[in-house]
């Protein structure tokens, strides 16, 4: 499994992907429009040996109390499902996490199910302060600090894109 950042012929392959992985269209709409928008920080994909697409990660700016403090949010997060189970979603986490802290984004956020990223590294989000802009479950808003000590400078409400509200 090779992964790698996203290239323009990847992108009729990912929304295919997300189209088979999710019960709706929404995610893979979402990953368009926020294209368009310019609202891409890091688009990863993970390749099988014959190099199909199996696994994709999207990240894009989040606000804090409505300041852009280089804050991402991971959304949505793929795996093709004959190959769920394999490691492949966490893998995918961690070569953003890294990507990001070297290129000096501090925090991601994500909402998803808790177990499952609290492998990844990710923590609940109210035990730093953070909420979510939607009514979510508190253990399903979670956060990741890339950058050392960026948490215990900022808390507040969380914000993504625009375009996540098309959801």
């Amino acid at each position: 499994m090779l992964i790698r950042t996203e290239v323009p012929s990847d992108i009729l392959p990912i929304d295919a992907l997300l189209k088979a992985t999710f019960e709706t269209q929404a995610e893979a709409n979402l990953v368009m429009a926020l294209r368009e928008e310019g609202q891409r920080t890091l688009s990863l994909v993970a390749c099988s040996d014959e190099g199909e697409v199996i696994g994709h990660a999207f990240f894009s700016p989040v606000t804090v109390d409505g300041q852009d403090d280089g804050w991402q949010g991971l959304a949505p997060l793929a795996v093709k499902s004959d190959c769920q189970g394999q490691g492949i979603g966490q893998a995918l986490m961690r070569e953003g996490a890294e990507i990001l802290a070297e290129l000096g984004y501090p925090v991601v956020v994500v909402l998803g199910d808790s177990a499952y990223y609290g492998k990844g590294g990710f923590v609940t989000a109210a035990n730093h302060g953070l909420r979510c802009s939607w009514p979510v479950p508190e253990e399903a808003f979670m956060v990741r600090e890339l950058i050392h000590g960026t948490l215990d400078q900022r808390q507040g409400l969380v914000e993504y894109s625009a375009q996540f509200s098309a959801l």
